[in-house]
């Protein structure tokens, strides 16, 4: 059993795990941060950073560096409602240096942090290393139970956070009560190749009666999600994986042959899940992101709240943390600071899951798009409202360390 200590360790290496790891480091605090796996190459991991994540980037001096990674730039995005095209989001006008939102493979992302973070000494990352387990003495978390190539590891830390999704073995270890909040939908990913012809996806998806579609820009390929209702993937099997391909290719308004989706293999299930703990912390131990609150993909906005929630835990923490005297009521401050914008988003996000999602998928019908959405295109300045939620968020962070 090998035993290391730090001042910070954090459990998972996704969007804020690897963020709050370089802020840290950056502010003078050793961090280590553990990652299951051997690299950040899996797909169907959101791909969207949203302005107020290109913000923050500014706040570090890394934008420009950070722009120049292969990524597309989508400044409204539009829904084809019931068969009309209907713009929904501008984000033209936030007051940003990004008006836009970036389409960027996660694993660039994360390779990006990951190497700015390594230029500070007190960081640390270590992939194929998985929590198991916390350490606990007088109720209070001082690290965790690992596995490593090498074998059984245990990294004593003054503090522990949980940033490993919304399947987090550390919130599970730490036996934190969960409220969930439920969802009617799961999504089907998969890919696309690109033809001749292919348009930039600048929108929403499809939208129609029983069906919601949507196709996301990749540069050499379609990130494509296929909305259905929970628990209806057997069905779905059932009428076979032809059938599938040709609703495939209508929705997305192009010939297609077998190869493009050549078994069921191809197509992986996101079960959607939106919950939030009603306490994030215990003495010694704090959850953020997906582990502390896991969210809809309505929006692409998890990977935002996920590096929101890490730069405002940066800074309430990083100087108690340097000077080893993080108590309860720092980590209840994070709780604080984060837990408003995170129920107002999963609210909006419930409310179009039961007022959008949930109908259509239901419908038989035609579907018309409803005067609400036909003022979006018919006012452009009522464009702005979804842009700046989308955009921004609910109180969007700041670095201040």
């Amino acid at each position: 059993m090998t035993t290391l200590s730090t001042r910070c360790c954090v459990a998972g290496g996704g969007p804020a795990g690897m963020m709050l790891g370089l802020l840290l480091a950056r502010a003078g605090v050793e961090v280590v941060v553990l990652e299951k796996h051997a690299d950040f190459l899996r797909d169907f991991r959101g791909d969207t950073i949203h302005p107020s994540t290109l913000e923050v980037m500014h706040e570090l001096g890394l934008l420009e560096s950070f722009l120049t990674l292969p990524h597309t730039e989508v400044r409204e995005l539009t829904g084809i409602i019931g068969g009309e095209r209907i713009p929904i989001a501008d984000f033209g006008h936030l007051p940003v240096r990004c008006p836009f939102i970036a389409f960027m493979p996660q694993w660039d992302f994360l390779d990006f942090l990951a190497g700015h973070a390594r230029r500070y000494p007190g960081f640390a990352l270590r992939m194929r290393t998985g929590v198991v387990g916390l350490l606990e003495a007088d109720g209070r978390v001082i690290g965790v139970r690992a596995t490593a190539p090498e074998g059984s590891l245990q990294i004593r830390a003054d503090l522990v956070v949980g940033a490993d999704g919304r399947d987090s073995a550390v919130r599970a270890a730490a036996g934190l009560g969960v409220e969930t909040l439920g969802a009617p939908m799961d999504v089907l990913w998969f890919r696309l190749p690109k033809v001749s012809g292919d348009a930039a996806a600048q929108t929403l998806g499809r939208i129609e009666a029983g069906r919601i579609f949507i196709m996301l820009d990749r540069g050499e390929y379609w990130q494509c999600g296929f909305v259905i209702a929970k628990g209806t993937l057997d069905e779905i099997r059932a009428r076979g994986l032809p059938a599938f391909r040709d609703e495939v290719a209508r929705l997305a308004m192009r010939p297609m042959d077998a190869s493009a989706i050549r078994d069921w293999d191809d197509v992986k299930l996101l079960t959607v899940r939106v919950d939030r703990l009603t306490r994030w912390h215990r003495p010694g131990l704090l959850c953020i992101g997906d582990a502390a609150h896991a969210m809809s993909p309505v929006g692409g906005v998890g990977i935002n709240l996920a590096i929101q929630d890490a730069v405002a835990t940066a800074n309430v923490l990083a100087v108690p943390l340097r000077e080893g005297r993080v108590s309860d009521a720092d980590l209840a401050r994070v709780q604080r600071r984060r837990a408003w914008p995170t129920r107002v988003t999963q609210r909006l996000q419930l409310l179009v899951q039961n007022r959008v999602v949930r109908p259509v998928l239901q419908r038989r019908r035609p579907l018309r798009p409803a005067l609400a959405v036909r003022l979006f295109a018919g006012v452009p300045w009522l464009r702005r409202l979804p842009g700046r939620l989308v955009g921004l968020g609910v109180r969007p962070e700041h670095v201040r360390i």
